[in-house]
């Protein structure tokens, strides 16, 4: 690939950067559910709130990210955000409470949901032929954030001898260095995205073309869930949203607890529900050339059959389940129907919204469908404290077979 090819990409290459380190710090906190409920005595309502908390921080940011980049246009936003993830993530050095905890996660969450909404509208407009690709290549990296976040946990919480050395004059458990790093590397990109980027962009990318009379309302954003196939596509988001956070906060102690795998096994087949996440690349790009409602549908199906799986086969308790190879391809098969399925979301619905609103709309819709992912870990929490994994988890499978068939319903009436 020759230079100018390459300079063609690095827009994106460091966007999915920032990318890669919102998803890694956010999927470090899962396998740090032990760890953390075995140093601060809480339940798995408590680390599951917490973690709501993180995500609930997120997803109210993707409305005002979107409506503020459409003002101070979308490098400003997205340096910034990364910034704060940054300042948040080495704050997590100094061992205080379980409370103080919390509120650094919502400090990281803050941060990384100014991305994705805002970064979505700038791709999709720096690339408006490719932007099923580029999105898969841009979500492709943020997953990869999955892959490496269980091992990296591990890496720090069994440190070897020198790493433990260096991790001794931490003030508190080792996990900490694991955010300290974080954080330095959150900073250096966003001064970098801040430096290189700006000059990258063709016209009217960073804020968009100038709007003809005033600036969109509140009941201009509301105004576009009139329409019934978008308000329907806006269920299958949120049903999905829903099972899917719900399944990653909490999949790692169900194949532990419910499934009687060792903690190494299921940090394993944690760390593969995300190395599938090549498959985004293409599917955005069989999105691009075959339609988005054939690849989304097959997609959600694949994850919903696959969840399904998960529960059947993990045991009673007191019969054994189907073990660790059974699961893992049941866990490989639900990343690829859920990885596959988020880019062709994306450019479904940059391409659904008016631009005038598109900065704002996405915003919304990313708020509710990141609200209810912000809500699942605090329910499978409660939920499996008060009856167990798998009642959890059947609710989790539900929710992303009720996404699929109305995606299938919307696309045999389009």
């Amino acid at each position: 690939m020759n230079l100018g090819r390459i300079r063609e990409y690095d827009v994106l290459v460091l966007t999915a950067l920032i990318w890669f380190l919102g998803k890694f710090v956010r999927y470090a906190f899962p396998p740090l559910f032990e760890p953390l409920q075995a140093s601060y005595g809480v339940s798995n309502a408590a680390v599951g709130a917490a973690f709501s908390g993180f995500m609930a921080v997120y997803a109210l940011l993707q409305f005002p990210s979107g409506a503020i980049a459409d003002r101070v246009g979308a490098v400003r936003v997205i340096a910034a955000g990364a910034a704060v993830a940054g300042v948040g993530a080495l704050a997590l050095i100094v061992d205080t409470s379980f409370a103080v905890l919390a509120a650094v996660m919502l400090v990281i969450g803050a941060g990384t949901g100014a991305h994705k909404t805002v970064a979505v509208r700038l791709l999709s407009r720096v690339y408006p032929v490719r932007t099923g690709r580029a999105l898969g290549a841009h979500d492709t990296f943020g997953a990869l954030g999955g892959v490496a976040a269980p091992a990296a946990v591990t890496l720090f919480v069994a440190a070897p001898p020198a790493l433990a050395a260096l991790l001794s004059r931490l003030p508190g458990a080792d996990w900490r260095g694991l955010f300290v790093v974080t954080g330095v590397a959150a900073l250096a990109l966003a001064v970098v995205f801040s430096l290189r980027v700006p000059g990258r962009l063709p016209a009217d990318a960073d804020r968009g073309p100038d709007r003809e009379g005033p600036d969109p309302g509140a009941r201009d954003y509301l105004a576009l869930f009139e329409d019934r196939r978008l308000a329907g596509f806006v269920l299958v988001t949120i049903a999905f949203s829903f099972a899917y956070n719900g399944t990653v906060a909490f999949l790692p102690l169900y194949l532990s607890q419910a499934a009687g795998l060792s903690i190494a096994s299921a940090n394993l087949l944690y760390s593969a529900l995300f190395a599938v996440t090549f498959v985004q690349l293409v599917s955005g790009d069989l999105s691009d050339r075959l339609g988005r409602f054939p690849v989304m549908v097959a997609a959600l199906a694949l994850a919903a059959a696959a969840l399904v799986g998960v529960v059947v086969f993990s045991g009673t308790g007191e019969e054994p389940g189907a073990g660790p190879v059974v699961l893992g391809a049941l866990v490989v098969a639900f990343g690829l129907g859920s990885h596959g399925f988020r880019p062709v979301r994306g450019a479904y619905l940059i391409e659904a919204l008016p631009d005038r609103l598109a900065g704002g709309g996405l915003g919304v819709v990313r708020t509710l469908l990141m609200g209810a992912g912000a809500l699942a870990p605090a329910v499978v929490g409660a939920v499996a404290d008060a009856s167990g994994f798998r009642p959890a988890f059947g609710l989790l499978a539900g929710a992303v077979a009720l996404a699929a068939v109305v995606a299938a319903g919307l696309w045999a009436t389009e």
